[in-house]
């Protein structure tokens, strides 16, 4: 077999015995590295220090992996403006934080009969929410409720140059406010 020391050296081709005997000497374990390689290859190392090394990497990775959740963000077809801005926020919040936003419009009652009111109002959400997120699923209704589902926007990489700031006042934002939407009948 074809041996390789602890720190990456070429020990060369010996025997089996001779290859355990050198490992007992180092007081290290003989572990087999390629065992369909001619001749096949064997290390020279500390193997429960390599098995806590590699459980403790694969710890981290798995704490730098963020889990994709889907929250909802459950509205009704007459709701007040206030409180669609309140919804939206939340929808923007959990965008923000990487999850999907599940929206659901429920119906009650002979509010099911005009479904285009909830189509209205999750495409007012969707634009509303359009720079943090895309339509992953359109509205469609399915049995007294309608639901659609945000996904946020992947962050396009910019490049920076390398161009000197000038001194100019900072300018105030524009606040965004909601499409205003007609409704389709009147009320009594």
């Amino acid at each position: 077999m074809r041996l390789v020391g602890e720190g990456g050296e070429q020990l060369g081709i010996m025997q089996v015995r001779d290859a355990l005997h050198l490992a007992m000497e180092k007081s290290v374990d003989l572990v087999e590295i390629a065992p369909t390689a001619k001749p096949p290859v064997c290390k020279l190392m500390d193997y429960g220090k390599y098995k806590y090394e590699q459980a403790k990497r694969d710890k981290e990775t798995r704490k730098k992996h963020k889990t994709m959740e889907i929250k909802e963000v459950k509205l009704r077809p007459n709701i007040e403006d206030h409180d669609f801005e309140t919804k939206a926020r939340n929808a923007q919040r959990f965008l923000g934080e990487g999850d999907k936003v599940k929206v659901t419009i429920m119906f009650r009652g002979r509010e099911i009969t005009h479904p285009e009111q909830g189509r209205i109002l999750c495409l007012r959400l969707a634009e509303f929410l359009k720079t943090e997120a895309v339509i992953e699923r359109d509205p469609k209704l399915e049995g007294r409720n309608m639901v659609m589902i945000l996904a946020a926007v992947k962050p396009q990489v910019q490049q920076v140059s390398q161009v000197q700031p000038t001194q100019q006042a900072p300018q105030a934002q524009p606040t965004r406010q909601a499409p205003q939407v007609q409704p389709t009948r009147q009320p009594r």
